[in-house]
């Protein structure tokens, strides 16, 4: 859907996609470019957000500036915009000179920024050398006197030849980008007026250097950069890493000044776990209604305080929260039963989980069911056999009041580890300490379930019968190690 906004009486044109009850993501292209820049992720960024795409004064289908064009100037129009479409803080998405006014805007009006995403953004506002020594000679055409006249009446073959010596500035030797996204790229920048606003945009990011105030920036940030960038240099990134170390900067491979077309699974995987999206693989869940967002917020605030939810940020939280299935089960109902094969996890959200097993009956003894633990919310349940894929050990079964469980299956955790290294890693980092954890207390108990009998056995002057009592309790506390299984 295309919008014309009337901002302060500017208008903007803006490609609208996603239900406008979401959060705003607002996306802002770079020089010489139109909302189309960033279309690779509008399909991925609106399951969870409303985008507004937008063409900057000048470019695209928005009319220019009627006064002189600088950065600051679009920073604090958009900021205008942001109060008239949103209530509360929104997303950047920012690519060159578009990553360049998102970081303008954040330092300018904090409080209407949640979260950037920037790609390639200019930081010092001087391009690379081949620009400068290239591109720049025919912007300054559009500067000084003459020139601009010069350019006004062949304005078709100054930017068709701005194009053609930008290609190899703006694309890496080995681009994956489409014969039909480049093309539409091109006809982008031979848009009629584009060589104009081009100049003016050229000098107004010289005029913007951001060098030394990026420490200023409190809003968080991922940073996404081509290898083969020869429009912002790496030199700019380096600028980033030094005075923004708060900022989360990756490095592309195979991608110049456009990764969002050049490398695009990569660039949209990055995006998707910085930003907790749902998803990036077919195999995970995609929730995209509004009740089943709203659920997925809660259950992100709530394993903040679980075995798994250990060092995991919002982003990572609600990425995991997509996958996990919410199930009850009412008092002294089974969840899953010994013998059975396990392919899920279970973290237990509200109630209690009993473990009952029957060490006794695997010891080739009479049967005599044990209640091993007693599991509280946070804490998780058949890891092991999830992982493994082995048979369950114990029965778990809802306490007296019933039980809510989180259930992971072992598809979605498997999808979630290649679909995100970090999440995963982090997560089953969680599940082997939360285990351990476990193993140790119960040890500890073992332990002392043993000395104990020694230590009372002389007395009842049985030692014979102390012993079978030891071993009677040493079982049941192995029987409660074993849970961790189910």
């Amino acid at each position: 859907m295309v919008t014309v906004y009337n901002v302060n009486g500017q208008e903007l044109n803006v490609v609208e996609k996603g239900p406008r009850s979401r959060q705003v993501a607002l996306l802002i292209h770079g020089w010489s470019s139109s909302w189309y820049a960033l279309s690779p992720l509008l399909e991925l960024l609106s399951l969870r957000f409303r985008c507004l795409s937008v063409d900057l004064p000048g470019y695209g289908k928005s009319p220019p500036l009627p006064n002189r064009t600088t950065i600051p100037a679009y920073a604090d129009l958009l900021a205008e915009l942001i109060a008239e479409v949103s209530d509360g803080p929104v997303v950047l998405v920012g690519h060159s000179m578009g990553g360049m006014t998102s970081i303008t805007l954040a330092l300018r009006h904090p409080v209407l920024v949640e979260r950037m995403v920037l790609i390639g953004p200019t930081v010092t506002g001087r391009l690379s050398t081949y620009i400068n020594l290239v591109v720049s000679p025919i912007t300054l055409l559009e500067r000084f006197g003459l020139g601009t006249l010069l350019v006004s009446v062949g304005e078709r073959t100054a930017v068709g030849i701005t194009d053609r010596v930008m290609r190899p500035a703006s694309f890496a030797e080995r681009s994956g980008i489409t014969e039909a996204d480049y093309e539409r790229l091109r006809a982008d920048a031979r848009s009629p007026g584009q060589g104009r606003v081009r100049a003016a945009c050229y000098f107004a990011m010289r005029d913007n250097d951001l060098s030394g105030k990026l420490k200023e920036v409190e809003t968080p940030a991922l940073v996404i950069w081509g290898a083969e960038d020869n429009t912002v240099p790496l030199r700019d990134a380096s600028v980033i890493a030094d005075e923004w170390p708060d900022a989360d900067l990756r490095i592309l491979p195979k991608a110049g000044h456009w990764p969002q077309f050049e490398a695009p699974n990569r660039t949209r995987r990055l995006v998707a776990a910085y930003l907790g999206l749902p998803r990036f693989s077919d195999r995970l869940q995609n929730p995209v209604g509004d009740d089943e967002l709203l659920q997925i917020r809660e259950i992100a605030q709530f394993l903040a305080h679980s075995d798994v939810g250990n060092n995991l940020n919002w982003a990572q939280r609600t990425r995991l929260a997509a996958q996990l299935e919410p199930r009850f089960y009412d008092r002294g109902e089974n969840i899953v039963q010994a013998a059975e094969a396990g392919n899920e996890l279970y973290i237990i959200q509200s109630g209690t989980v009993e473990v009952w097993n029957d060490l006794r009956r695997a010891l080739g003894e009479s049967p005599s069911p044990h209640r091993a633990a007693v599991l509280k919310p946070g804490q998780i349940a058949g890891e092991l056999a999830m992982l493994d894929q082995g048979l369950r050990s114990a029965d778990l079964i809802a306490g007296p009041e019933g039980a809510s469980v989180l259930t992971l299956k072992r598809e979605h955790l498997l999808a979630l580890c290649e679909d995100d290294a970090v999440l995963g890693t982090r997560l089953l980092w969680n599940v082997a300490a939360a285990v351990a954890q476990r193993g140790r207390f119960f040890l500890r108990q073992l332990q002392r379930a043993t000395r104990q009998s020694a230590v009372e056995a002389p007395r009842r002057g049985q030692t014979a019968g102390s012993h079978d009592q030891a071993g009677d309790e040493a079982r049941q506390v192995l029987a409660s190690v074993d849970l961790e299984r189910e």
